[in-house]
Protein backbone atom coordinates (compact mmCIF):
# COMPACT_ATOMS: atom_id res chain seq x y z
CA UNK A 1 0.00 0.00 0.00
CA UNK A 2 2.71 2.42 1.04
CA UNK A 3 4.61 1.70 -2.13
CA UNK A 4 1.52 2.29 -4.22
CA UNK A 5 0.88 5.63 -2.50
CA UNK A 6 4.39 6.83 -3.13
CA UNK A 7 3.95 6.12 -6.80
CA UNK A 8 0.90 8.31 -7.30
CA UNK A 9 1.09 10.94 -10.05
CA UNK A 10 1.08 13.80 -7.53
CA UNK A 11 4.00 12.39 -5.58
CA UNK A 12 5.96 11.67 -8.77
CA UNK A 13 5.39 15.22 -10.01
CA UNK A 14 6.61 16.62 -6.69
CA UNK A 15 9.76 14.51 -6.88
CA UNK A 16 10.44 15.51 -10.47
CA UNK A 17 9.98 19.17 -9.57
CA UNK A 18 12.42 18.90 -6.67
CA UNK A 19 15.04 17.08 -8.75
CA UNK A 20 14.76 19.51 -11.64
CA UNK A 21 15.22 22.65 -9.50
CA UNK A 22 18.96 22.18 -8.89
CA UNK A 23 19.50 21.40 -12.57
CA UNK A 24 17.61 24.52 -13.59
CA UNK A 25 19.53 26.66 -11.11
CA UNK A 26 22.83 25.26 -12.31
CA UNK A 27 21.89 25.95 -15.92
CA UNK A 28 20.96 29.55 -15.10
CA UNK A 29 24.25 30.03 -13.24
CA UNK A 30 26.20 28.69 -16.23
CA UNK A 31 24.30 31.01 -18.58
CA UNK A 32 25.08 33.94 -16.31
CA UNK A 33 28.76 33.02 -16.18
CA UNK A 34 28.91 32.72 -19.97
CA UNK A 35 27.34 36.15 -20.33
CA UNK A 36 29.85 37.70 -17.90
CA UNK A 37 32.82 36.02 -19.61
CA UNK A 38 31.67 37.12 -23.07
CA UNK A 39 31.05 40.69 -21.90
CA UNK A 40 34.42 40.96 -20.12
CA UNK A 41 36.22 39.47 -23.14
CA UNK A 42 34.66 41.89 -25.63
CA UNK A 43 35.03 44.91 -23.32
CA UNK A 44 38.70 44.12 -22.67
CA UNK A 45 39.35 43.50 -26.37
CA UNK A 46 37.84 46.88 -27.28
CA UNK A 47 39.93 48.53 -24.56
CA UNK A 48 43.17 46.85 -25.70
CA UNK A 49 42.57 47.74 -29.34
CA UNK A 50 42.42 51.40 -28.32
CA UNK A 51 45.40 51.07 -25.97
CA UNK A 52 47.72 49.44 -28.54
CA UNK A 53 47.05 51.90 -31.38
CA UNK A 54 49.83 54.14 -30.08
CA UNK A 55 52.56 51.49 -29.77
CA UNK A 56 54.06 51.77 -33.29
CA UNK A 57 53.70 55.56 -33.22
CA UNK A 58 55.64 56.39 -30.03
CA UNK A 59 59.09 56.89 -31.62
CA UNK A 60 57.60 59.13 -34.31
CA UNK A 61 55.57 61.09 -31.73
CA UNK A 62 58.70 61.88 -29.69
CA UNK A 63 60.56 62.90 -32.85
CA UNK A 64 57.61 65.15 -33.78
CA UNK A 65 57.84 67.09 -30.50
CA UNK A 66 61.65 67.29 -30.58
CA UNK A 67 61.62 68.74 -34.11
CA UNK A 68 58.95 71.28 -33.16
CA UNK A 69 61.22 72.63 -30.38
CA UNK A 70 58.56 72.04 -27.75
CA UNK A 71 59.76 73.85 -24.61
CA UNK A 72 58.49 71.33 -22.08
CA UNK A 73 59.89 68.43 -24.11
CA UNK A 74 63.32 70.08 -24.36
CA UNK A 75 63.42 70.79 -20.61
CA UNK A 76 62.71 67.14 -19.84
CA UNK A 77 65.25 66.11 -22.48
CA UNK A 78 67.94 67.99 -20.54
CA UNK A 79 67.11 65.85 -17.52
CA UNK A 80 67.39 62.70 -19.60
CA UNK A 81 70.74 63.92 -20.99
CA UNK A 82 72.01 64.38 -17.43
CA UNK A 83 70.86 60.87 -16.51
CA UNK A 84 72.62 59.46 -19.58
CA UNK A 85 75.84 61.24 -18.66
CA UNK A 86 75.74 59.97 -15.06
CA UNK A 87 75.29 56.35 -16.13
CA UNK A 88 77.73 56.48 -19.04
CA UNK A 89 75.25 56.17 -21.88
CA UNK A 90 76.89 57.25 -25.19
CA UNK A 91 76.16 60.90 -25.95
CA UNK A 92 74.15 60.21 -29.07
CA UNK A 93 70.64 61.53 -29.67
CA UNK A 94 69.30 58.10 -30.67
CA UNK A 95 70.15 56.62 -27.26
CA UNK A 96 68.64 59.58 -25.42
CA UNK A 97 65.43 59.19 -27.42
CA UNK A 98 65.16 55.59 -26.24
CA UNK A 99 65.77 56.68 -22.64
CA UNK A 100 63.11 59.36 -23.04
CA UNK A 101 60.65 56.80 -24.37
CA UNK A 102 61.46 54.54 -21.42
CA UNK A 103 60.71 57.44 -19.08
CA UNK A 104 57.27 57.92 -20.63
CA UNK A 105 56.56 54.19 -20.37
CA UNK A 106 57.75 54.06 -16.75
CA UNK A 107 55.47 56.94 -15.74
CA UNK A 108 52.48 55.12 -17.24
CA UNK A 109 53.37 51.81 -15.55
CA UNK A 110 54.09 53.37 -12.13
CA UNK A 111 50.73 55.11 -12.16
CA UNK A 112 49.05 51.85 -13.17
CA UNK A 113 50.86 50.09 -10.30
CA UNK A 114 49.39 52.53 -7.79
CA UNK A 115 45.93 52.83 -9.34
CA UNK A 116 45.15 49.11 -9.80
CA UNK A 117 45.10 48.17 -6.08
CA UNK A 118 43.16 51.34 -5.24
CA UNK A 119 40.49 50.73 -7.87
CA UNK A 120 40.33 47.11 -6.75
CA UNK A 121 39.85 48.20 -3.13
CA UNK A 122 37.15 50.67 -4.15
CA UNK A 123 35.36 47.95 -6.12
CA UNK A 124 35.43 45.65 -3.07
CA UNK A 125 33.27 48.25 -1.31
CA UNK A 126 31.19 49.84 -4.07
CA UNK A 127 30.98 46.95 -6.55
CA UNK A 128 32.84 46.10 -9.75
CA UNK A 129 30.50 47.70 -12.26
CA UNK A 130 30.53 51.38 -11.12
CA UNK A 131 34.33 51.42 -10.69
CA UNK A 132 34.81 49.79 -14.09
CA UNK A 133 32.67 52.51 -15.68
CA UNK A 134 34.66 55.17 -13.80
CA UNK A 135 37.98 53.87 -15.15
CA UNK A 136 36.61 53.88 -18.71
CA UNK A 137 35.52 57.52 -18.24
CA UNK A 138 39.14 58.27 -17.32
CA UNK A 139 40.32 56.54 -20.49
CA UNK A 140 37.86 58.56 -22.58
CA UNK A 141 39.32 61.77 -21.12
CA UNK A 142 42.85 60.46 -21.74
CA UNK A 143 42.25 59.71 -25.42
CA UNK A 144 40.41 63.02 -25.88
CA UNK A 145 43.47 64.87 -24.54
CA UNK A 146 45.70 62.88 -26.89
CA UNK A 147 43.50 63.82 -29.85
CA UNK A 148 43.67 67.55 -29.11
CA UNK A 149 47.31 67.57 -27.97
CA UNK A 150 49.58 69.83 -29.99
CA UNK A 151 52.12 70.26 -27.20
CA UNK A 152 54.13 67.66 -25.34
CA UNK A 153 52.67 68.77 -22.00
CA UNK A 154 49.12 67.86 -23.07
CA UNK A 155 50.33 64.57 -24.55
CA UNK A 156 52.13 63.68 -21.30
CA UNK A 157 49.02 64.62 -19.31
CA UNK A 158 46.99 62.23 -21.46
CA UNK A 159 49.46 59.42 -20.67
CA UNK A 160 49.32 60.23 -16.95
CA UNK A 161 45.52 60.13 -16.94
CA UNK A 162 45.61 56.91 -18.98
CA UNK A 163 47.95 55.27 -16.45
CA UNK A 164 45.70 56.25 -13.54
CA UNK A 165 42.65 54.85 -15.36
CA UNK A 166 44.21 51.54 -16.44
CA UNK A 167 42.89 49.72 -13.38
CA UNK A 168 40.14 48.34 -15.61
CA UNK A 169 42.45 45.46 -16.61
CA UNK A 170 42.82 44.23 -13.03
CA UNK A 171 39.09 44.80 -12.51
CA UNK A 172 38.38 42.47 -15.43
CA UNK A 173 40.37 39.77 -13.64
CA UNK A 174 38.48 40.47 -10.39
CA UNK A 175 35.12 40.12 -12.18
CA UNK A 176 36.12 36.71 -13.53
CA UNK A 177 37.35 35.71 -10.04
CA UNK A 178 33.86 36.54 -8.69
CA UNK A 179 32.32 33.70 -10.72
CA UNK A 180 31.18 30.72 -8.63
CA UNK A 181 32.33 27.83 -10.81
CA UNK A 182 36.08 26.98 -10.98
CA UNK A 183 35.51 25.85 -14.56
CA UNK A 184 33.97 29.23 -15.45
CA UNK A 185 36.85 31.08 -13.75
CA UNK A 186 39.40 29.03 -15.65
CA UNK A 187 37.65 29.70 -18.95
CA UNK A 188 37.34 33.40 -18.14
CA UNK A 189 41.05 33.76 -17.39
CA UNK A 190 41.85 32.00 -20.66
CA UNK A 191 39.59 34.42 -22.55
CA UNK A 192 41.40 37.36 -20.94
CA UNK A 193 44.64 35.95 -22.38
CA UNK A 194 43.00 35.64 -25.80
CA UNK A 195 41.85 39.27 -25.61
CA UNK A 196 45.42 40.40 -24.91
CA UNK A 197 46.78 38.36 -27.83
CA UNK A 198 44.19 39.74 -30.26
CA UNK A 199 44.54 43.31 -29.02
CA UNK A 200 48.34 43.37 -29.31
CA UNK A 201 48.17 41.69 -32.72
CA UNK A 202 45.56 43.85 -34.45
CA UNK A 203 45.79 47.20 -32.61
CA UNK A 204 49.32 48.24 -33.66
CA UNK A 205 48.57 47.39 -37.29
CA UNK A 206 45.49 49.63 -37.27
CA UNK A 207 47.42 52.46 -35.61
CA UNK A 208 50.23 52.22 -38.16
CA UNK A 209 47.79 52.14 -41.10
CA UNK A 210 45.93 55.23 -39.87
CA UNK A 211 49.23 57.09 -39.48
CA UNK A 212 49.98 56.40 -43.16
CA UNK A 213 46.57 57.68 -44.23
CA UNK A 214 47.06 61.10 -42.69
CA UNK A 215 45.61 63.96 -44.73
CA UNK A 216 47.56 67.03 -45.78
CA UNK A 217 48.15 69.42 -42.89
CA UNK A 218 46.85 66.86 -40.37
CA UNK A 219 48.88 65.63 -37.40
CA UNK A 220 49.87 62.02 -38.20
CA UNK A 221 48.54 60.57 -34.93
CA UNK A 222 45.16 62.34 -34.97
CA UNK A 223 43.17 59.53 -36.63
CA UNK A 224 44.62 56.93 -34.25
CA UNK A 225 43.76 59.11 -31.26
CA UNK A 226 40.18 59.64 -32.49
CA UNK A 227 39.74 55.91 -33.09
CA UNK A 228 41.06 55.16 -29.58
CA UNK A 229 38.52 57.67 -28.26
CA UNK A 230 35.74 55.96 -30.21
CA UNK A 231 36.81 52.56 -28.84
CA UNK A 232 36.68 53.93 -25.27
CA UNK A 233 33.21 55.44 -25.77
CA UNK A 234 31.96 52.18 -27.29
CA UNK A 235 33.49 50.30 -24.36
CA UNK A 236 31.61 52.51 -21.88
CA UNK A 237 28.28 51.96 -23.67
CA UNK A 238 28.92 48.22 -23.93
CA UNK A 239 29.73 47.87 -20.21
CA UNK A 240 26.87 50.15 -19.12
CA UNK A 241 24.21 48.09 -20.89
CA UNK A 242 25.60 44.54 -20.77
CA UNK A 243 27.90 44.03 -17.77
CA UNK A 244 26.03 42.85 -14.64
CA UNK A 245 27.30 43.40 -11.10
CA UNK A 246 29.26 40.29 -10.03
CA UNK A 247 30.03 41.18 -6.41
CA UNK A 248 26.87 40.93 -4.27
CA UNK A 249 26.41 43.41 -1.41
CA UNK A 250 26.76 40.74 1.26
CA UNK A 251 30.28 39.92 0.02
CA UNK A 252 31.54 43.50 -0.08
CA UNK A 253 33.77 45.03 2.58
CA UNK A 254 32.01 47.13 5.19
CA UNK A 255 33.78 50.40 4.40
CA UNK A 256 36.15 51.99 1.93
CA UNK A 257 38.76 52.21 4.69
CA UNK A 258 38.84 48.43 5.07
CA UNK A 259 39.27 48.00 1.34
CA UNK A 260 42.16 50.46 1.18
CA UNK A 261 43.87 48.82 4.17
CA UNK A 262 43.79 45.51 2.28
CA UNK A 263 44.98 47.26 -0.88
CA UNK A 264 48.00 48.72 0.95
CA UNK A 265 49.58 45.24 0.94
CA UNK A 266 49.65 45.45 -2.85
CA UNK A 267 51.38 48.86 -2.87
CA UNK A 268 54.36 47.98 -0.69
CA UNK A 269 57.12 46.11 -2.58
CA UNK A 270 58.21 44.41 0.66
CA UNK A 271 54.65 43.26 1.42
CA UNK A 272 54.26 42.07 -2.17
CA UNK A 273 57.31 39.81 -2.04
CA UNK A 274 56.21 38.52 1.37
CA UNK A 275 52.70 37.80 0.00
CA UNK A 276 51.17 39.61 2.99
CA UNK A 277 47.82 39.95 1.22
CA UNK A 278 47.63 36.14 0.99
CA UNK A 279 48.75 35.37 4.54
CA UNK A 280 46.14 37.72 6.02
CA UNK A 281 43.30 36.03 4.18
CA UNK A 282 40.95 33.44 5.60
CA UNK A 283 42.65 30.53 3.82
CA UNK A 284 46.28 31.27 4.66
CA UNK A 285 48.72 28.85 2.93
CA UNK A 286 51.04 26.52 4.84
CA UNK A 287 54.65 27.51 5.49
CA UNK A 288 55.89 25.29 2.65
CA UNK A 289 53.33 26.59 0.15
CA UNK A 290 54.07 30.17 1.18
CA UNK A 291 57.78 29.64 0.54
CA UNK A 292 56.99 28.20 -2.90
CA UNK A 293 54.82 31.25 -3.61
CA UNK A 294 57.66 33.59 -2.67
CA UNK A 295 60.10 31.81 -4.99
CA UNK A 296 57.54 31.79 -7.81
CA UNK A 297 56.76 35.47 -7.24
CA UNK A 298 60.45 36.42 -7.38
CA UNK A 299 61.00 34.44 -10.59
CA UNK A 300 57.92 35.98 -12.18
CA UNK A 301 59.04 39.49 -11.16
CA UNK A 302 62.47 39.00 -12.73
CA UNK A 303 60.87 37.60 -15.88
CA UNK A 304 58.48 40.56 -16.20
CA UNK A 305 61.34 42.97 -15.46
CA UNK A 306 63.23 41.67 -18.49
CA UNK A 307 60.16 41.13 -20.66
CA UNK A 308 58.66 44.59 -20.16
CA UNK A 309 62.04 46.25 -20.78
CA UNK A 310 62.29 44.62 -24.20
CA UNK A 311 58.60 45.04 -25.02
CA UNK A 312 58.66 48.81 -24.61
CA UNK A 313 62.07 49.54 -26.14
CA UNK A 314 61.65 47.18 -29.11
CA UNK A 315 59.89 49.79 -31.25
CA UNK A 316 62.66 52.32 -30.50
CA UNK A 317 65.38 49.78 -31.32
CA UNK A 318 63.90 48.93 -34.73
CA UNK A 319 63.18 52.61 -35.44
CA UNK A 320 66.77 53.67 -34.70
CA UNK A 321 68.69 50.67 -36.08
CA UNK A 322 66.58 49.64 -39.07
CA UNK A 323 64.67 52.90 -39.67
CA UNK A 324 61.35 51.09 -39.37
CA UNK A 325 58.35 53.19 -40.32
CA UNK A 326 55.12 53.08 -38.29
CA UNK A 327 53.69 50.50 -40.71
CA UNK A 328 56.77 48.29 -40.38
CA UNK A 329 56.44 48.59 -36.60
CA UNK A 330 52.82 47.49 -36.89
CA UNK A 331 53.80 44.51 -39.06
CA UNK A 332 56.40 43.54 -36.47
CA UNK A 333 53.83 43.50 -33.67
CA UNK A 334 51.46 41.58 -35.94
CA UNK A 335 54.19 38.97 -36.58
CA UNK A 336 54.79 38.61 -32.83
CA UNK A 337 51.06 38.31 -32.08
CA UNK A 338 50.34 35.77 -34.81
CA UNK A 339 53.34 33.65 -33.80
CA UNK A 340 52.15 33.68 -30.20
CA UNK A 341 48.63 32.68 -31.25
CA UNK A 342 49.91 29.74 -33.32
CA UNK A 343 52.18 28.51 -30.50
CA UNK A 344 49.45 28.89 -27.88
CA UNK A 345 47.02 26.91 -30.03
CA UNK A 346 49.41 24.24 -31.24
CA UNK A 347 51.82 23.77 -28.32
CA UNK A 348 50.91 25.50 -25.05
CA UNK A 349 47.40 24.07 -24.72
CA UNK A 350 48.77 20.57 -25.35
CA UNK A 351 51.14 20.67 -22.37
CA UNK A 352 50.23 17.71 -20.19
CA UNK A 353 49.22 18.26 -16.55
CA UNK A 354 52.27 17.97 -14.32
CA UNK A 355 54.66 19.13 -17.05
CA UNK A 356 53.99 22.85 -16.62
CA UNK A 357 57.18 23.58 -14.64
CA UNK A 358 59.39 21.89 -17.25
CA UNK A 359 57.66 23.88 -20.00
CA UNK A 360 58.20 27.14 -18.09
CA UNK A 361 61.90 26.36 -17.56
CA UNK A 362 62.37 25.66 -21.27
CA UNK A 363 60.58 28.88 -22.16
CA UNK A 364 62.68 31.01 -19.78
CA UNK A 365 65.89 29.47 -21.17
CA UNK A 366 64.84 30.72 -24.61
CA UNK A 367 65.04 34.29 -23.30
CA UNK A 368 68.84 34.16 -23.48
CA UNK A 369 69.24 33.45 -27.22
CA UNK A 370 66.18 35.61 -28.00
CA UNK A 371 67.65 38.68 -26.27
CA UNK A 372 71.10 38.09 -27.78
CA UNK A 373 69.74 37.80 -31.31
CA UNK A 374 67.52 40.88 -30.96
CA UNK A 375 70.25 42.95 -29.30
CA UNK A 376 72.98 42.02 -31.80
CA UNK A 377 70.78 41.88 -34.88
CA UNK A 378 72.50 43.54 -37.82
CA UNK A 379 69.75 42.75 -40.29
CA UNK A 380 66.03 42.02 -40.29
CA UNK A 381 66.54 38.25 -40.73
CA UNK A 382 68.47 37.92 -37.46
CA UNK A 383 65.95 40.21 -35.77
CA UNK A 384 63.08 38.00 -36.99
CA UNK A 385 64.80 34.89 -35.60
CA UNK A 386 65.13 36.58 -32.22
CA UNK A 387 61.50 37.70 -32.29
CA UNK A 388 60.43 34.15 -33.15
CA UNK A 389 62.18 32.77 -30.04
CA UNK A 390 60.84 35.69 -28.01
CA UNK A 391 57.27 34.93 -29.14
CA UNK A 392 57.65 31.22 -28.36
CA UNK A 393 58.92 32.02 -24.88
CA UNK A 394 56.18 34.56 -24.19
CA UNK A 395 53.35 32.23 -25.26
CA UNK A 396 54.54 29.18 -23.27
Amino acid sequence: MDADRSATPDNMAMRMGKSSCPTKGKSEAEDGSRRVITTVFLALLIDLLGFTLILPLLPSILEYYSKNDDGFYLSLQHGVDWFAAVFGVPLERKYNTVLFGGLIGSIFSILQFFSSPLTGAASDCLGRRPIMLLTVVGLIASYALWAISRSFGIFLLSRVLGGISKGNVSLSTAIIADLHSPKARSKGMAMIGVAFSLGFTVGPMIGAYLAMETGKGEVFYLQSALLALMFAVADFIFIFFLLPETLPKEKRVSSMKCGFQAGSDLLSPLALFQFSAVTRGKDSPSRENLQNLKVLGLVYFLYLFLFSGLEYTLSFLTHQRFQFSSMQQGKMFFFIGMTMAVIQGGYTRRIRPGCEIKAVKRAIMLLIPAFLLIGWAGNVTVLSAGLLLYSFEDSS
